[in-house]
Parts: C-alpha cells; sequence; structure tokens
C-alpha cells in the first residue's frame, strides 16, 4: 500500500516575533535602557523615603530653636512649587518635539526648562541663606539636621538633572535626535518627572504641615 506524503511549507515567523516584539524576543534597546534607568530611579525614591521617615521622626525635636511655623515663608515655597511643575511641562513639550524631530522646538523648551528650574534653586538658596542668617543652620537642632538633609539632597539632584539638561541640548545641536540621543532624553525626562513627585511629598510633609 502506497502512503500518500504531503510536502508542508515551512511556516512563516510573523515579523513582529522576528523582530522580537511578540514572542519572547530580545527588547529594543530603548526599552531596555528605559527600564534599567527606572531602577535607578526607584532606588533614588528608596532613598528618598528613608529621608522623608527620618524628617518625620525628628521634626519634633528643636530643642528649644525655632520651629517650620517660625521659619517657612509658604509664599516662596509656593513660587518654588510653581517653577518646579511648570518645569516639568514644558520638560514634557520638550520630550515631545525630539519624538517629532523638531530640535529647533526642543531646544526652546529645554531652555525654558533650565531657567525654571535654576530659579526653584536660587529661590531654594535664599532660603537656606537667610535661616543660616538666623542661627537656624543644620546644627541647630535634630529637626533643622533632618530638614537641611532631605530639602538639600532634592537640591542636589535638581542641580544634576540642570547639569544633565545642558548636556543634553549640546548633544543635540552636536549630534541631532538620532536614536541614541533620544534615549538619553527619555533618561533626562524621567528623572526630572521622579524630581517633581518628590517635591510634591517634600511640600506637603515639610512645609504644609511644618507650617502648622
Amino acid at each position: 500500500m502506497a502512503i500518500a506524503t504531503i510536502d508542508r511549507a515551512p511556516t512563516a515567523v510573523p515579523t513582529e516575533l522576528a523582530r522580537g516584539r511578540g514572542g519572547g524576543g530580545p527588547a529594543s534597546k530603548r526599552t531596555v535602557v528605559a527600564y534599567g534607568f527606572w531602577i535607578f530611579i526607584l532606588s533614588d525614591i528608596i532613598m528618598f523615603s528613608g529621608l522623608f521617615a527620618a524628617y518625620a521622626v525628628l521634626s519634633g525635636n528643636t530643642a528649644g530653636g525655632p520651629t517650620g511655623a517660625e521659619l517657612f515663608n509658604l509664599r516662596n515655597v509656593f513660587i518654588e512649587t510653581m517653577c518646579l511643575l511648570f518645569s516639568s511641562y514644558t520638560c514634557g513639550l520638550g520630550a515631545l518635539s525630539a519624538e517629532r524631530r523638531q530640535p529647533g522646538r526642543f531646544l526652546i523648551f529645554a531652555a525654558f526648562t533650565f531657567v525654571l528650574g535654576a530659579a526653584f534653586l536660587v529661590i531654594e538658596s535664599t532660603e537656606f541663606a537667610g535661616m543660616v542668617a538666623k542661627g537656624a543652620g543644620p546644627s541647630r537642632s535634630a529637626f533643622l539636621s533632618a530638614f537641611f538633609t532631605l530639602v538639600g539632597t532634592h537640591g542636589v539632584h535638581v542641580t544634576g538633572g540642570l547639569i544633565f539638561l545642558v548636556y543634553m541640548m549640546a548633544q543635540v545641536v552636536a549630534k541631532g535626535l538620532r536614536p541614541h540621543v533620544l534615549r538619553r532624553l527619555l533618561c533626562f525626562s524621567l528623572f526630572w518627572h521622579a524630581l517633581d513627585i518628590v517635591w510634591v511629598g517634600v511640600f506637603t510633609l515639610v512645609y504644609l504641615m511644618g507650617a502648622r
């Protein structure tokens, strides 16, 4: 008895699988970079969580020195907050411009982001200098030590973010919006928005609750 055989054509691999986007293939480099940077941001947030916890414990230990209600100027803090929130908005517009391959618009929004971030730092530095001039430096009490450590660490991060932003603006001018430049811009955008989230916690826990 003859047994009939059927030749089967090899099954075509779907394009999505061949490119590693649907069947366990390697993720794109953009995805890997963003994922790795998220891990960095989460580790940073864990550090800030520890600083928030220390401040919450020590905020009442003034050692007879000034309290937050006596030191904090909510008007200046509100201006600081608006500067940082608007800088997050301009940062988002800059990221959209970069994705649309509009380097000129990106540089304009990046400049606005830098100016707003710098204004935030100037106001914060003025606040710190005024407190130290009144004898309310970080060594005055446990409350002030925790305050300067928490708020100062956030300020250092904002300073680093501004340096990062200047570097990225130079990259765009020198190289254009190439894929590796866009990946770095994505990392900067994630970092800057994370700083806004942390500041919302600082504004609420330190300033609003401390000024009561």
